[in-house]
Parts: C-alpha cells; structure tokens; sequence
C-alpha cells in the first residue's frame, strides 16, 4: 500500500480535511499548496484555520503547482499523489481565462510532464474532477428518452424560462447523471477540469500508473471558505443572513444540484487509493439526490434562526446550469461508497460551525459587480 502521499491543494477545504483522515490512518503526507488569499485570508500562515489545523502534522511546501521545479520537488519519494490543486469559480473563471487555464490544465500537465521524464517512485493519481465536466446533467422527455442538453439559450433566459428543452422544443425532466453521460461544459472552470481528468487518465496509464478521476458534486461542510464569494452558496447565503442582508435568488430559484458533505467526499476518495485501476477509472461522488436553491436559502434561516428577505430576481449568469445531480450506481458497486451524512444533518453541522466564526467580510456583491460588468450576469 502507498504510504507517502502527496495531496496537491492540500491545504484547501477538502484536502485539509483528507489530510487529517490520511495521517490518522497512518499515511506520511506532504501537501503543496499556494495558501491563496481568496481562500484563506491575507498572512494565512497565522489566520488560516485550514492550514493551521494540518501544518505540524504533515510536510508542509508552500507554492503553486505552475511552478515546475517545486512540483518536482514535491513529488520526489512519493508512491501517490492526490491532485486536488485547482482555482474553482465557475464564475470567476468566465473572465480570469489564462489563470484558471495556467493553474488547472497547465499544471496538471506540468505533474505529468514530471512523471514522464523525471525518476519517480509514484504508482497512484487520484484527481479531483467536478460534476461541473457535464455542464448541463442527463435529461428526459414523457417518453423516457435520454438526452443531454447542451448550454441555455439566452432568449429563453431572458424571458425567465430557465428550463431544458430538446430540439423539438419538448420539455425535459432531469435525471441522475452517470458516468456515461455526456460531457459538454459550460463554463472554463469545467472546462479545465475535463483538461485535468483527461490528461490523468490518458496519460498515466501508459506511464504505468494507476489513476483514478473523482468527479465532486457540491462538496460544503465545516471548514469551507468564508471568504470566497465565487465558489460555495452555502457560504454566501450565510453570511448574507448572519448580516442580516436579504438574498438574491438567481432564476427562480428552482435550479438544483448535489450537495454532498465533506467527510463523505473524504470517505470516497480514502476508498479509491485503496483501489485498483490500472488503466483508470472515474466516480461520481455525491449524495444522487437533487435540492433546489431555494430551499437551500430557506433550511439555512430556519437554521441560523434568522428571517431575511429573499429576493427572487430572474437573474442569471452565463456558465451557469439549471440541473445536475450523481447517479450513484457505480462508485457504489466498485468502491462500496454510500454516503453517511444527510443534508438535514449535515446542514446543522455546517451552521453550529459558521456560527463560531466571524461573519466575514462582505466580498459578494463586488463580485456580481465585475461579473455584472462583464457581461456575465444578466
């Protein structure tokens, strides 16, 4: 079994979180991760209370995975590596093009690039993919046929039909996505993330590598940024309403995903480095049950026991999808994998966490501001 373990963006939401698990179980961890403001505050080295939780008890480099010459440091003596490392607003990423394209496609390619022509003792990649990949999920019309739509039409968003149609104009239901389903992305961030997974499993194979591509679903929990106003609703909603902010809810608030907590999301990748894939595999990792946004916003007030107006807008931003939840079959049947938390539990268990916290600061509303700008939100 590998016992040296590097975890790209270790750091993070969920790799600080993997770490920990990691090391209980006896792994020697070495985490690379660049401590970004966005995520974890200015002088993180003091603040972060993600890094702060696993830096004495891992090794702990501190740079980004674009540059080569600490990769290749980092992955020196390593017999796996779990490549978390990744820049994650969908959002964000429909502007910062170059950077999400250098930080997640170019340095995955960088990690492969090292393992191809460098001396190694890696025998394992798992790599964190996204349910984002799909772009818009698996649908089907009153006959039960399948289809996949692909992105929006504007001039139906901007009529506030927000729903999925097929060519002929039917209405479609969604289904649970497998990992079959088409791939299309919609936005940079997805679209980077294929880059990522497809590099990983086409290319360290051949190099005799097992490798292993965890597509996320809405990963939330104690411990996920506060701070950063384009990746996690959860977070956004609550600071809004511990500030006593009303929400703005984009469409009509019926637009749905996966939210998957985070020791489940850690419980399904500790099972896939224990599992053999030599020529690579992909799991969906999830709960397979869909939950609208709005109710969201609603079980969040009932939690906090704060009432703030919620504010059903119509608006939309372009990269966005309406549905998309995990069909579950495989990592189930493979991995043994079912998920242990219940968004109701796992809910109270994120809110108890937030409330200990100090609300932070208020950064959301000048994201929609560039976003606004832009042209991204409509």
């Amino acid at each position: 079994m590998a016992k040296q373990i590097l975890v790209t963006g270790g750091a993070g939401f969920i790799g600080s979180a993997l770490c920990l698990a990691l090391v209980e179980q006896g792994y020697s961890v070495t985490v690379l991760d660049n401590l970004s403001p966005q995520i974890h505050g200015e002088q993180a080295e003091y603040s972060s209370e993600l890094y702060l939780r696993i830096k004495d008890k891992v090794q702990f480099i501190k740079g980004s995975v674009t540059n080569y010459a600490l990769l290749k440091a980092a992955v020196q003596e390593q017999d796996a590596i779990i490549h978390l490392a990744a820049e994650t607003g969908t959002g964000q990423s429909m502007y910062q093009i170059s950077h999400y394209y250098e930080v997640n496609t170019l340095g995955t390619a960088h990690l492969l690039d090292i393992l191809a022509n460098h001396s190694h003792s890696v025998n394992k990649i798992i790599v964190a993919s996204s349910r984002a990949i799909y772009g818009e999920g698996k649908y089907c019309n009153s006959a039960g046929q399948f289809f996949y739509p692909l992105h929006r039409q504007e001039d139906r968003l901007k009529k506030g039909d927000f729903e999925l149609y097929n060519e002929a104009g039917e209405a479609l239901c969604a289904v649970a996505t497998d990992e079959e389903s088409n791939i299309h992305p919609s936005s940079v961030y997805g679209i980077t993330k294929q880059n990522q997974e497809q590099l990983i499993l086409n290319i360290a194979p051949r190099l005799g590598i097992n490798a292993i591509a965890l597509r996320y679903q809405n990963v939330y929990g104690p411990g996920q940024s506060l701070k950063n106003p384009y990746t996690g609703i959860l977070s956004i909603f609550s600071n809004l309403i511990r500030s006593g902010q009303g929400i703005n809810i984009f469409e009509d608030g019926l637009e749905s995903r996966d939210f998957v907590y985070i020791d489940d999301v850690v419980a399904a990748t500790m099972l896939s480095l224990t599992y053999s894939a030599p020529f690579g595999q992909v799991f969906n990792v999830g709960t397979g049950i869909p939950t609208t946004v709005l109710s969201i916003a609603r079980a969040l007030m009932k939690n906090y026991a704060i009432e703030v107006p919620l504010y059903i807008s119509g608006n939309y931003r372009l990269g966005d999808i309406r549905h998309n939840y995990a069909d579950l079959t495989k990592i189930r049947t493979l991995l043994g994998f079912e998920p242990k938390i219940n968004l109701e539990n796992g809910l109270q268990n994120f809110t108890q966490w937030v409330s200990q916290q100090a609300i932070a600061e208020n950064q959301y509303e000048q994201s929609l501001a560039i976003m606004k700008q832009k042209g991204l939100l409509k």
